[in-house]
């Protein structure tokens, strides 16, 4: 089941017995900027098609009641009483909003929530992310809080464009996505146990790299303020893992401000270029690729109509994303989800989207 606007209205008069006002959030892909957002860096993300919807109305009471559809599950928080201690739920992701708006000044009113996500979790397509969005919308929604302005522009998404967004002032541009492709994101369905652990490790790599070359660039804040010239000049004294860690950083942030300048002039071909470069070095550099998501872009690689392709998310699993010709996507679909079958044995998530809007409200 795949309940939209108008099934949860029903499901959730049903349910709690009054009609709500409904929202929804995109899922995101990364189309270039990985491991740059910590770093102070640039990223490329464009909002999907897939969303997470919240339907809410208010109670009469301080309580937040909230229903998954996708578990089958239901959870509350007294907003009086505090947060609950997190406990790895689902839930942990709308009561910590709705905590932190507590926090912020917004005065919430108790409601009854019905989410139900088509955002693949684990994925690296930001479901997470867009539960946290939806819901913190409803509970202001309900609330009748304003959302401001600098918030609004944190969950900004046009259709038929990426954003430019600077993770320092989180100063943003809209780049168009030329008409005739589709986003097509290949799940590989694996998820290694350990990138978790990886993940925090590259992390501190960055900050390694940061403390090292702050002894003869004193003005660095974070690795964004590196030039590749300066980097070049020190590479010796680093340690080789905390160059290389650095090198992907500085030179992919490079990337996405050509990615944007290209995308701007509708060259796909170079932008593809750029995507297979930052895949190679998240493969060789960041090293947060593996053995399927490697798989998932050399089989993409070769079909017609692709301009470009490389993993997106954390990395150890998860998705690629592949910029298509649209008339291009079939052939594309069947023959990716052949091939990585016939090699690895799994079937492979294949979903297509064009750059969709950004979170709203959804009218009755």
């Amino acid at each position: 089941m795949k309940p939209k606007a108008a099934d949860l209205h029903e499901i959730f008069l049903k349910t709690y017995g009054t009609k709500p006002s409904v929202y929804r959030a995109p899922g995101r892909v990364n189309l270039i900027g990985e491991h740059t957002d910590y770093n102070d860096g640039f990223v490329m993300p464009a909002a999907i098609e897939l969303c997470v919807w919240v339907a809410i109305a208010p109670r009469d009471d301080h309580k937040l009641c909230v229903r998954s559809l996708n578990f089958c599950d239901t959870a509350e928080m007294d907003l009086q009483a505090g947060t609950p201690a997190p406990r790895s739920h689902w839930s942990d992701y709308v009561f910590g909003v709705a905590t932190m708006l507590v926090r912020g000044g917004y005065q919430l009113h108790g409601a009854s929530l019905l989410v139900h996500g088509e955002v693949p979790i684990g994925a690296g397509l930001s479901s997470s992310a867009a539960l946290e969005v939806a819901s913190g919308l409803a509970l202001l929604g309900v609330s009748n809080q304003p959302l401001d302005v600098v918030e609004l522009a944190k969950i900004c998404g046009r259709a038929g464009q990426a954003l430019m967004l600077d993770c320092r002032s989180l100063e943003y541009r809209l780049v168009p996505l030329p008409r005739g492709i589709d986003l097509v994101i290949c799940n590989t369905m694996v998820k290694h146990e350990h990138s978790s652990d990886e993940y925090n490790k590259r992390h501190a790599q960055c900050e390694q790299g940061l403390r090292l070359l702050s002894q003869w660039l004193p003005d660095v804040r974070a690795l964004r303020d590196v030039t590749p010239a300066e980097l070049n000049q020190y590479s010796t004294r680093l340690p080789e893992d905390i160059y290389k860690r650095c090198h992907h950083v500085v030179m992919e942030n490079a990337r996405v401000a050509r990615a944007a300048a290209v995308l701007e002039c509708e060259d796909l071909p170079t932008f593809g270029c750029l995507m297979r470069e930052s895949h190679r070095r998240l493969r060789e550099d960041y090293q947060v690729s593996c053995d399927e998501l490697d798989l998932m872009v050399e089989i993409a690689g070769k079909q017609p109509g692709v301009y470009g392709s490389r993993m997106t998310g954390g990395g150890f699993g998860g998705c690629t994303i592949n910029l298509v010709e649209v008339a291009a996507v079939p052939k594309f679909q069947q023959a990716v989800a052949r091939e990585y079958q016939q090699v690895t044995g799994l079937t492979p998530q294949i979903l297509i989207s064009s750059a969709a809007e950004g979170a709203s409200e959804v009218p009755e």
